[in-house]
């Protein structure tokens, strides 16, 4: 592979990236959210056991004051709550209210709707998530 061509993939998954967040602008208004703060809600999934903070910050890659602060956002609005971990009382779940599930849903919709991936044919969005499935293998491998 030539350096111009795995330059492309990277400016193409850069531009798709900053076009979706673009997109979803008036609907995290709406809801009262920041970039970081729906990108928290959306990792939190309320069908799994609620994550710990440590969990959340290596989901967000990011460190543990940055996610406080986030965390903090969403505590005070409501739709998130924190709890000591009965098996460790020294770590914080985080779990979604009523309020977080329903503003989690609707900023997955609507990405899901903008997003440049939507007008793609399901062919092409296999091939897709099969090609960025081994991208993102790759870059969990030990180097």
């Amino acid at each position: 592979m030539t350096e111009s061509i795995l330059e492309a993939a990277v400016v193409a998954n850069h531009e798709l990236f900053l076009r979706t967040n673009d997109r979803l602008t008036a609907t995290l208004a709406e809801q009262g959210l920041t970039q970081a703060t729906a990108h928290a809600l959306w990792v939190i999934d309320p069908a799994e056991a609620p994550p710990t903070m440590k969990e959340l910050a290596d989901r967000l890659h990011c460190n543990a004051p940055n996610l406080s602060f986030v965390m903090n956002q969403l505590t005070s609005r409501g739709l998130v709550e924190r709890s000591a971990d009965p098996a460790d009382r020294r770590s914080r779940l985080v779990a979604l209210t009523d309020d977080g599930r329903r503003v989690r849903s609707v900023v997955i919709e609507a990405a899901l709707a903008l997003s440049p991936f939507a007008r793609l044919d399901t062919d092409d969005l296999l091939h897709l998530v099969s090609l960025l499935g081994k991208a993102l293998e790759l870059a969990a491998a030990p180097a």
